[in-house]
């Protein structure tokens, strides 16, 4: 099922949406809860309560005459990872260096600001944000169910669901920080955007593929798209994962415990991001022109079964 957050005025209004129309579902059964996070600390629970009270015959509401919010618009935390090998390989080549040999060791995830997420719509950036900004095309996952020192072939069942995520990064101010070998921080705080909707693993049982051999947890073989301005730019699938959601999850919660609402993203899909595709085209032409996002552009990610998350980029003074 599809679990979806909007603003109801001005109170964040937990819904699920199904057959084309919008049903809170806290009206659907009084037991279920008004926001996601109040779903997410009983998911078992009020997943299987909403299941069974879902076809009550109560009158939907159109999507359309909504403000979207995120679908987990408060999480306890956000940690993004590193996972697809064909990014980090581009990255590196076009900076002439080699693939690093560590990538193998472990899945390695930076912290970023979980105050910052947004869903679909306008994101405000500052003028610093400006220089050199770009999107990344990425899955995240849900944490489902209080967990410590979880391992990989136990991890799966924590999470509760997929969704689309756009970690935007001011790739200029990111030069600048990780000189000093710390951050990425005021590169990537700015805003993340997910959505439109959470996507329960239960309906996405129908792509589950095997995981890349020497791997453990679940793969899913979704196709990712990224457009800006109705220009395709970037294509992938969610099945290239090299390090798995699992094990990273295995990785996060070692000596660490995880709540339900953390968010966990893929890391960037291979091609998924402007500062990747520059850089393979200036490899191959030194005098292309690098192409960033600019205030006014339309955002447009699309993985399969996850929907589309739509944003537009807004100068802030």
């Amino acid at each position: 099922m599809k679990l979806i957050t909007y603003n109801n005025n001005g109170q964040e209004q937990l819904a699920i949406l199904e057959e084309g129309q919008l049903f809170d579902v806290n009206t659907l059964d009084r037991r279920l809860p008004l926001t996601m996070n109040g779903f997410l600390e009983h998911w078992d629970y009020h997943l299987s309560l909403l299941q069974a009270v879902l076809r009550s015959g109560v009158q939907g509401k159109s999507p359309d005459a909504v403000q979207w919010m995120a679908p987990v618009p408060y999480p306890g935390s956000f940690r993004d990872g590193y996972a697809f090998r064909r990014h980090v390989e581009a990255g590196r080549r076009s900076r002439r260096l080699a693939m690093i040999p560590e990538f193998d060791s472990f899945p390695v995830f930076y912290f970023s600001n979980h105050r910052a997420i947004t869903g679909p719509g306008d994101i405000r950036c500052m003028p610093d944000h400006l220089e050199k900004l770009d999107y990344e095309l990425e899955a995240a996952v849900v944490i489902c169910r209080e967990g410590r020192n979880i391992k990989a072939q136990e991890a799966d069942p924590y999470i509760g669901g997929l969704m689309i995520l756009n970690d935007l990064s001011a790739r200029k101010l990111q030069a600048q920080e990780m000189l000093l070998n710390l951050g990425p921080a005021k590169a990537k705080d700015f805003a993340t955007a997910t959505g439109p909707w959470l996507v329960t693993t239960d309906e996405l049982e129908p792509f589950v593929v095997a995981a890349k051999p020497g791997h453990t947890g679940k793969s899913w073989n979704l196709q990712m798209r990224c457009s800006v301005n109705g220009k395709h730019l970037s294509l992938g699938t969610l099945s290239d994962m090299d390090w798995t959601f699992a094990e990273i999850i295995a990785r996060a919660s070692y000596g660490v415990t995880l709540y339900p609402g953390d968010i966990i993203g893929s890391g960037t899909v291979g091609s998924g991001c402007l500062l990747e595709l520059n850089g393979t085209a200036k490899l191959a032409d030194t005098d292309y022109e690098e192409q960033w996002l600019t205030p006014g552009d339309l955002i447009e990610m699309e993985i399969e079964g996850l929907g589309i998350l739509s944003n537009r980029i807004i100068q802030e003074h």
